[in-house]
């Protein structure tokens, strides 16, 4: 056995925080994610606080918060230059790192400290745009699309079935099931097992696309939901129609469809995804035991950000809501690391994606309090009085929707950085936000209280959100801060 715990991280893509069995979703069935946290610890008020796929696998691999790591948005083609990230530092502790699946950085083969990168990003339009240099086009860096050429010919492609990597249209996969991405993320990851140094312990970070866009899952899974009568999407009562009515027609809008059918077809197509992932995970768990590398396996899983699926007439992620920015995070097989008796646990303190790497790292052997905004989350787990952070700072610029919001365990404070709107919502009595609380008398001073956080967080700040007394809006908000 190995001295060092062995480290498996099971990257997701787009998956809300509730869409899970064990977090208790009426439609979505998964039994092996079911099974770790059961066997693990569950935390509840996990968050992405810049959510949308760059931003978000920024400060999970660096460990640092949107505006030290320079990420505030979504923005394609910038240099990742980081001294210290996720695999690098485990390099640095005796681990072999090994990532399977999705990066999403740039230099596409950029490998920020892992040893291995066997690479799939998905269908991303800034990598197959015809101007791309050769050796950056996604047909020849990207490993899973330069595979599918190699078994089905030149002209095979995600893209057969007409959907696109941001589109709410969805239809079942166009090739066998074995050729699906999330297959051959899996089929990787147990070929990686085959072939380890059974003398060193390893950190594989298996990276997921699903259940990201585009909405395709295999027949078999899409034929589970397609005829079940699905919770329909929660709409508050301070939303308009404005920009449903105006593009619910688009296929890749920022909105859902108008038309319920699809709606429906979206979110069968949704859960499908997962629950095929839920089974391909449930493969690598079984290869896990049978190398007999299960009981020194530490187990994380997590997502970059969410999927707001209808939910206030909005599809896609970037905006301050439960849907978009509340992500799933849990941490099994404890004993691995010495830490016993936590099965089932559930913590409610608020966490984020920026927590991952130190805790990692702690569980490595390999503390390090010094470099990073994130926090161990062992400690909270070997101790539950001990709280992680009062609240938590999330933002994104989106044109007209930029935002910054202020969450803690029970609510939510929203600045629209843009028009200078604000919300604010009891997500302990209301966790869909239907019912904004901004103007509610009885919450005044707490809504104070929180916008007073949100100065602080913002003071300093080279865009000039605020003077460090009164919010300021309409100011410029580029993507990345400097």
């Amino acid at each position: 056995m190995n001295k060092k715990p062995n480290i498996l991280f099971i990257m997701t893509d787009q998956l809300r925080g509730d869409s899970l069995g064990y977090a208790g979703h009426k439609d979505v069935k998964t039994p092996y994610l079911d099974t770790l946290a059961a066997k693990g610890v569950d935390f509840e008020r996990a968050y992405s606080a810049c959510p949308s796929c760059i931003a978000a696998r920024a400060a999970l691999l660096t460990g640092l918060s949107p505006e030290h790591n320079k990420r505030v948005g979504y923005e394609d083609n910038v240099p990742w230059d980081y001294e210290r990230t996720m695999a690098g530092e485990l390099r640095k502790a005796g681990y072999y790192t090994c990532c399977v699946g999705k990066m999403h950085v740039y230099p596409v083969r950029r490998y920020l400290g892992f040893d291995n990168v066997i690479l799939h990003d998905g269908y991303m339009h800034a990598s197959r745009y015809e101007d791309v240099p050769y050796y950056e086009n996604q047909f020849y860096c990207d490993d899973y699309f330069y595979w599918l050429k190699k078994e089905l010919g030149v002209d095979a492609d995600s893209t057969y079935t007409g959907l696109d990597c941001n589109s709410w249209v969805a239809r079942t996969w166009c090739y066998d099931e074995k050729y699906h991405p999330t297959n051959w993320v899996t089929d990787n990851v147990l070929d990686f097992l085959r072939r380890r140094d059974p003398d060193q312990p390893f950190f594989l970070m298996a990276s997921y696309l699903k259940p990201h866009p585009p909405l395709d899952p295999p027949e078999y899974y899409f034929n589970r939901y397609i005829n079940k009568d699905l919770t329909p999407p929660y709409i508050g009562t301070w939303e308009t129609r404005e920009y449903i009515d105006r593009d619910g027609h688009i296929f890749d809008s920022k909105t859902g469809p108008l038309d319920p059918e699809l709606i429906h077809e979206m979110r069968a197509a949704y859960y499908a995804l997962i629950t095929h992932l839920d089974h391909q995970i449930g493969r690598v768990i079984q290869a896990l035991i049978e190398h007999k590398l299960y009981d020194n396996t530490l187990i994380v899983f997590s997502s970059d950000h969410g999927e707001e699926l209808g939910d206030h007439y909005m599809f896609r992620k970037s905006r301050p809501y439960e849907g978009s920015c509340h992500i799933p995070m849990m941490i099994s097989n404890l004993e691995a690391i010495g830490i016993n008796g936590k099965a089932g646990m559930r913590i409610s303190d608020v966490v984020e994606l920026r927590d991952i790497l130190p805790t990692l790292l702690d569980a490595a052997g390999a503390r390090d309090d010094e470099h990073f905004d994130g926090v161990s989350l062992l400690d909270v787990i070997k101790d539950p009085e001990r709280k992680v952070r009062d609240y938590l700072h999330g933002e994104h610029s989106y044109g007209p929707f930029s935002n910054h919001w202020i969450v803690t365990s029970h609510d939510k404070y929203i600045w629209l950085s843009d028009s200078g709107e604000e919300q604010y919502f009891d997500l302990e009595s209301d966790p869909h936000e239907l019912t904004n609380l901004i103007s509610s008398p009885g919450k005044q001073e707490r809504i104070k209280y929180l916008r007073n956080c949100l100065i602080k967080e913002l003071t300093g700040r080279s865009e000039g959100f605020t003077d460090g007394e009164r919010l300021i809006a309409g100011r410029p908000y580029g993507p990345v801060t400097k």
